[in-house]
Formats: C-alpha cells, structure tokens, sequence
C-alpha cells in the first residue's frame, strides 16, 4: 500500500457486518472519490485492491454507503463468493478499481451499443504478487477487454489489465510474450465464471480481442470525464448522495465522522 494510506477494518470477514474503510493521516476517505486516478502521467495509474489473487469473495467498492468502504457483495440476502474455474482457484488476478472513475449507465458506449455497469472502471492486475485487500497501488496500463454481462441487458463491464511490478511489461503484447497463455486464460475465466450458477456465458465486445494501452487510456479518461460529471451535477440537499439508475451513490465525505462528532 503506497505509504500514506491505510486502512480499518470493522466486522467479521465472510459476513454481512464487514467493512474495510480506507485512511489517510488517520481519517477516513473514500477510494472511489479521494485517491487521485493518476500516479504519473501519461499511464500509470492508482488502484485500488478489493480481491486479492487466489481469494473468492466477492468484495467490492460500496457506492451506497457513506465513505465508501470495502464490503462483501451481497445478492438476494446471501454473500457472494465467486466458483472456482477449473484448473483455477479464485480470481486470478489481483482484482479491483482505478478511483475516481465510474461507468455511466446512462451512456451507450458508441463501440459496444452497450450502456456502462455503474460502478468505477474495473482492473485485473496480473503482476506475481498476491496484493492485499484495500492496498492502494501503482499501476500500468496494458490493455483493455470489454465483457458484455449478462447480454439480455447490455451492461458493458471493462476490464483494464495492468501491472504493478518494475518488470518492462509496456504494452498488451507484451503479456502475450512473457506470460503466454495468461491473456487467454483471463478471457476464457470471464467467460465461464458464472456458468456453474446456471447462467450463460458471458460475451465480449470486438470479438474477445484485446485492445491496446492507447485505446485503454482513452476509455479511463472517458470513465473520468463521467466521474467528473456524476460528482458535480446537483445531489440531493445534504450533498451526501445522488439518486442513479434506482441506487444511492455517496459521494466524497471523507470528514463525514468528525463534521458529525461521531466516534470512528
């Protein structure tokens, strides 16, 4: 974690009273609206963790509460892990979101005729190391594969792959040529994951190809520009939240405690 974030956790892990809130100098803020999308320009990113390599639940950014924290998703009153994916054991990848980006569900992406998935731009980091939930790191970016989930409904989910190690990987070939097999293996795990729940497969814009860093880097400004816009347009009359899309997002309150007197 870049070392002047950290992190508190409150509640038991695997259940619905889990949240992880991220700090800075000892208070609390939001990842999706306080940590800046860019590290340094043009390319490297800030990420935030939410799934480590090899783990199942299903953690996520939570748009809907104040500050945002790191919770376990939750669908139909019951906690969401994903199924493993033969040969693989959990996510395969350090999974999670670049901040201060978010998918407009509003917009019809003119490439995919698909809208966006509401929640921050999504990142498969696919360095070596296991990175830990609410870790907040350097990233290039690499490339970018669009999954149309759930296709009924034309949600495009993007996915960023990037790399937070120093290792020269620049460019989306470049995984072909030192990781052989991985960019498949990425592909073919979007593909199938949520077959073992009696759902489809999932499908892919550009015929499941990958597109490269400059076409990636255009859709993160894209999803910044649409962050831009869900943060400044009028809220409701506290600021705290707006209404998109039939769900309260909170926007950024990283002294929400203290303005209240609340203990923290």
């Amino acid at each position: 974690m870049m070392s002047h974030y950290s992190n508190r956790e409150f509640g038991a892990s695997n259940s619905t009273d889990y949240r992880m809130y991220i700090m800075q100098q000892d208070q609390p803020i939001s990842p999706f609206h306080d940590i800046p999308l860019v590290h340094s320009p043009p390319s490297i990113m800030n990420m935030v963790v939410e799934i480590p390599r090899w783990s199942n639940a299903k953690m996520e950014i939570c748009k809907e509460e104040i500050l945002n924290p790191i919770k376990q998703d939750v669908k139909k009153g019951k906690l969401r892990f994903v199924n493993n994916v033969f040969p693989h054991k959990g996510y395969i990848w350090n999974y999670g979101a670049l901040p201060q980006t978010w998918e407009d569900p509003s917009h019809v992406d003119p490439d995919t005729k698909s809208k966006g998935d509401n929640d921050p731009i999504d990142v498969c980091e696919i360095g070596s190391r296991i990175l830990a939930r609410g870790s907040i790191v350097p990233v290039k970016i690499l490339g970018i594969l669009a999954m149309i989930d759930e296709g009924n409904f034309l949600s495009k989910i993007t996915l960023l792959i990037v790399w937070a190690s120093d290792y020269p990987l620049l460019h989306i070939d470049d995984v072909e040529k030192h990781m052989p097999g991985f960019l498949q293996a990425t592909r073919e795990w979007f593909r199938n994951y949520k077959v073992p729940t009696g759902k489809p497969k999932n499908e892919f814009a550009f015929d499941g190809n990958f597109k490269n860093r400059e076409f990636a880097l255009k859709i993160v400004n894209q999803t910044h520009e649409q962050w831009k816009k869900l943060v400044t347009e009028k809220t409701d009359f506290t600021g705290l939240y707006k209404y998109v899309n039939g769900n309260f997002i909170y926007m950024s309150q990283a002294h929400f405690f203290h303005l209240r007197g609340s203990s923290y």
